[in-house]
């Protein structure tokens, strides 16, 4: 079991900027894939951005160049930094952590996003 809880959400004009945080529990962290994904309302959860136990990101064109991910093993802790928010990424941004082979795949609560002026 991995228990996983997000922070760093909040309230952001256009243009500005916000750090999210996803501290994970419970289980070898440094062996799981991470993620961060969102969902807005009446939309579908969709990856933003991933990175791999070997430290390889992934993220959507949406985000290529605004949204970095980044993790910190000793902490436990993976990292979403964003960058030029526009009020479409306001959203529920949920961490995920997963290991495909097992088939473990574990979620936080989410945290809300929302870009506005």
């Amino acid at each position: 079991q991995v228990q996983l809880t997000e922070s760093g959400g909040g309230l952001v004009q256009p243009g500005g900027s916000l750090r999210l945080s996803c501290a994970a529990s419970g289980s070898i962290f440094s062996f799981y894939t991470m993620g961060w994904y969102r969902q807005a309302p009446g939309k579908q959860r969709t990856l933003v951005a991933s990175i791999t136990s070997g430290g390889v990101t992934n993220s959507a064109d949406s985000v290529n160049g605004r949204f970095t991910i980044s993790r910190d093993n000793a902490k436990n802790t993976v990292y979403l930094q964003m960058n030029s928010l526009k009020p479409e990424n306001t959203a529920v941004y949920y961490c995920n952590a997963r290991r495909e082979h097992y088939g473990y795949d574990f979620w936080g609560r989410g945290t809300q996003v929302t870009v506005s002026s």
